[in-house]
């Protein structure tokens, strides 16, 4: 269980803000063998937004027939590729297409490519040494992919916004001939193994492609579910409460219905959980699946884990986040919103333990910084304990300070304030927004955003009977 729970650590990367022009069309076909491992695509990006300074994200498996303008002219483009691409998580390749002042970006652009890529078949002999959210995962039964890290179709990246458009609006034609089932993200599931799939909502393109049977109960989708019927009930009743909380407490509606795919890692030993809304991925074996929700030994572990996941809703999804606070706020935030549900619906003695549990291993590793002092991004062990234990002990201590009330009321704010950048001079307008208390907001600042005492201080309120 262990591994888990390291592997969900690294669950989301920051996002980027959600803007109001009108999301890239992403069309075409791409044909998929689950047994070979393979890519063949043909997409052709569209309705690209006016960038000056930008890379085309592509995964470094595929490899590259052309990359073709087809407007403004129809030409086959030449094309460069970046050695400091920093802010991609490594799967991809950054490509861009340049001309005498720098770069130049048509309207809309072909790509065509393939790829080949390992089968996991068993794990006594082949399989891999890790897996991860970003991995091109093929293993015996199926195919999962996302879109975010693993760059298998063409992600434009806007460097001066530090905005992703992974997320696009889409129609293409998939066919995978060694498959019953096809999943794309947005669209419910199908029993066959050639579909054209349409979102006209700009979502991730999240794949789970194989030979796999799925369930509906209560509006919840799971894929590949290896629970009984009457956990498959139970679990969608679950679902729905820890939506209905969110939407409540937040005053904001839950948005559309959410698939759960159920699926094995490449690898031996790892697992863990991801979103890629509306469809949340559990990766495990056995226990590590969604089993250990009915497990009296595991399921007041493991249920947080799920309302984490479920509130990347609105921290992640409803508003994205980027800066270099936005990977630690959006994992922060919906941390925080699991604490809520642990102690208000699974019982205050299993928060209780959740937070001495975060407030033990900071103190035990405390970390140097604090919100204020953050100019980049931490690597990856700070980063970790920054998102999912200083930042939820941070804000239950904040709690304490200006109330629920207060609380709930300052995350609506943050959801609904529009902004370029999700950095510190956002995170702490919004409270001032919020609060309208200068002598309240300068306190807060002083001990809890701008101290080198931050984490001390958050400990010493929460334990304030």
């Amino acid at each position: 269980m262990k591994s888990l729970l390291s592997f969900l650590l690294i669950s989301l990367l920051s996002l980027p803000i959600t803007a109001q022009e009108k999301a890239p069309l992403l069309t075409g076909k791409v044909a998929i063998s689950i047994k070979e491992g393979t890519f063949d695509c043909d997409l052709t990006l569209s309705d690209i937004p006016y960038i000056r300074d930008y890379y085309i994200r592509l995964n470094s498996g595929m490899n590259p027939l052309h990359f073709r303008s087809k407007k403004p002219n129809d030409m086959v483009l030449s094309y460069d590729k970046s050695q400091s691409d920093s802010t991609s998580s490594g799967e991809s390749l950054a490509y861009f297409f340049p001309n005498k002042s720098g770069k130049f970006l048509p309207e809309s652009v072909q790509f065509k490519y393939v790829g080949k890529f390992p089968v996991a078949k068993d794990t006594l002999e082949n399989y891999t040494k890790d897996d991860w959210r970003g991995n091109i995962a093929f293993n015996a039964n199926s195919l999962r992919v996302e879109g975010t890290q693993s760059a298998w179709y063409p992600v434009l990246y806007d460097i001066r916004k530090d905005k992703r458009y992974e997320e696009v609006r889409y129609d293409i034609e998939f066919t995978c001939k060694d498959c019953s089932t096809l999943y794309v993200n947005g669209n419910a599931p199908v029993k066959t193994s050639s579909m054209r799939f349409k979102s006209d909502t700009p979502l991730e393109l999240t794949l789970f492609f194989g030979n796999y049977d799925f369930s509906n109960i209560g509006n919840t989708y799971i894929l590949n579910p290896q629970i009984s019927e009457t956990q498959i009930k139970e679990f969608s009743e679950l679902i729905n409460t820890y939506k209905k909380f969110y939407a409540d407490k937040l005053g904001i509606p839950f948005g559309k219905p959410v698939t759960f795919v159920e699926t094995t890692p490449t690898s031996i030993k790892n697992g863990w959980l991801f979103v890629s809304y509306p469809t949340i991925i559990n990766v495990g074996w056995g226990e590590n699946g969604l089993k250990s929700l009915f497990n009296p030994k595991t399921q007041n572990w493991f249920r947080p884990f799920i309302a984490h996941e479920l509130g990347h809703y609105y921290f992640g999804t409803y508003k994205q986040f980027n800066s270099e606070l936005g990977g630690i706020l959006s994992e922060g935030f919906s941390e925080y919103l699991s604490l809520k549900v642990t102690k208000d619906i699974l019982g205050k003695e299993i928060y209780d333990k959740k937070i001495k549990e975060k407030i033990e291993g900071l103190t035990e590793e405390p970390l140097l910084g604090y919100f204020s002092s953050i100019q980049t991004k931490p690597e990856d062990d700070d980063y970790l304990s920054y998102a999912y234990d200083y930042t939820p002990v941070i804000l239950a201590a904040i709690e304490k300070e200006i109330g629920e009330k207060q609380m709930w009321n300052w995350m609506n704010t943050m959801l609904k304030t529009p902004t370029t950048f999700t950095n510190y001079e956002f995170l702490t307008s919004t409270l001032e927004k919020t609060l309208t208390n200068s002598r309240l907001l300068k306190q807060i600042k002083s001990q809890y955003f701008e101290s080198e005492k931050s984490f001390e201080n958050a400990v010493k309120t929460i334990e304030k009977k």
